[in-house]
């Protein structure tokens, strides 16, 4: 029981495929009390569905574009928990017409809901909960290979997910002196809702199932795993570190 006696928040979760909701099953079933995030009422009402048919999970509605909401957030967890040992952040969104075609036909509206959704909101997010954070804490948020190579059609949501390496980074200098530790896991491509939002999904898993030295993909309980170890007192001496969770595709060439 790795998470015995801790508690902590999976922001956000949508349904049973998703990564966040592999994480705070696995964290649950560790011994922690988890509370589950929905960017709003009607995700809500997935998330309840998914607690109803697993009790024993908290809830809770946050839009990360809103700083009145995450401030409710923070006041919502402080009255709950009075303090919190884990937080996961698991939020990405980039318009459709932003994750085909070329790059470079990005525009500045598409470039900005990325940039702000899937990079800042962890920013926010740690901000606006440092005060509820317990010393010592463990955040996590999800990247993807895509942050430092150039992937066909994730296109702006690599540059997103490239500033939201950096942002681990510094909010670990930022939090370090209380023994927060930041990272990111990296997971290879997963059949979530979305993933699904970039063109080509089942090319790149099956790609992947050829060319990684495990010969297959990733699965949820396995990054789910990865994810246990940094919320954990085993991962106490890790922070800024951008952990790849793929079968060991990075780590191959052509």
């Amino acid at each position: 029981m790795l998470l015995q006696g801790k508690k902590g928040l999976v922001l956000n979760v949508t349904n049973k495929n998703s990564i966040g909701w592999g994480i705070a099953a696995a964290a649950k079933a560790h011994g922690a009390t988890v509370g589950l995030g929905a960017q709003n009422e009607r995700m809500l009402e997935g998330v309840q569905k998914l607690v109803a048919e697993n009790p024993g999970f908290d809830t809770f509605t946050v839009d990360f574009s809103s700083d009145e909401q995450l401030e409710a957030l923070a006041k919502a967890v402080k009255q709950k928990y009075k303090s919190i040992d884990f937080l996961v952040h698991a939020a990405a969104y980039a318009p459709r017409e932003a994750l085909q075609g070329r790059f470079l036909e990005t525009t500045r509206e598409a470039f900005n809901i990325a940039l702000d959704v899937s990079c800042y909101s962890l920013v926010a997010l740690c901000r606006a909960l440092e005060p509820c954070m317990a010393d010592d804490a463990s955040v996590i948020t999800l990247s993807y290979l895509g942050s430092v190579r150039a992937a066909r059609n994730y296109n702006v949501m690599g540059v997103a997910k490239a500033a939201l390496e950096s942002a681990v980074r510094y909010l670990a200098v930022d939090l370090g002196g209380r023994g927060i530790r930041v990272n990111a896991l990296s997971p290879g491509p997963i059949n979530t809702v979305s993933a699904r939002g970039v063109s080509g999904l089942t090319d790149m898993i099956e790609h992947v199932r050829e060319r990684a030295p495990l010969k297959r993909p990733v699965t949820q309980p396995e990054v789910a795993s990865s994810a246990m170890w940094l919320l954990s007192d085993l991962g106490v001496g890790v922070t800024g570190q951008v952990v790849y969770v793929d079968a060991g595709y990075s780590t191959v060439a052509l």
